[in-house]
């Protein structure tokens, strides 16, 4: 049997539990058909990129799929007739990935870089001027239009 990643869209307005009974339901699918579904993820209500019948948000799910291509052609069939299910997206993959998706992990705080400038190293002390200091005269400038004072107001 072939193995799958499968990502679907719910809409916005559905409980968590829906969202739930929807991937049961699909699970049932795939297994009356003989595959089996293994990982599960809810990855929640997250904002979309552009708006997708109306919907800005979705909950979005991952489900890894080992089954034959048959089962997966009836469930893609039954999400196309499902209101609720705004997009899916099944794709075959050589191998299902160990632990969580990279939707699921957690980036550490520190090994991303500080927004403060502080990994470019110390910051100049320019002293009691608190800028570079002061600008030397450049008189008028040259080419450049001088200003006047108007004359035709009173």
């Amino acid at each position: 049997m072939a193995l799958y990643e499968h990502v679907f869209l719910a809409r916005q307005d559905m409980s968590a539990q829906q969202v739930d009974a929807l991937v049961e339901q699909y699970k049932g699918v795939i297994e009356a058909n003989g595959g089996k579904v293994g990982r599960v993820e809810n990855w929640g209500l997250k904002s979309l990129t552009y708006r997708i019948n109306k919907n800005r948000k979705a909950h979005y799910a991952l489900m890894d799929i080992e089954a034959p291509g048959a089962a997966i052609h009836e469930m893609e069939r039954q999400m196309r007739i499902n209101e609720d299910i705004l997009r899916y997206m099944t794709i075959a993959v050589e191998a299902h990935e160990e632990g969580p998706s990279a939707m699921m992990q957690k980036r550490d705080r520190d090994d991303r870089p500080r927004r403060d400038g502080d990994d470019r190293g110390p910051r100049r002390d320019f002293g009691d001027r608190g800028d570079r200091g002061p600008r030397p005269d450049r008189g008028p400038r040259e080419g450049g239009f001088e200003r006047r004072p108007r004359e035709d107001r009173a």
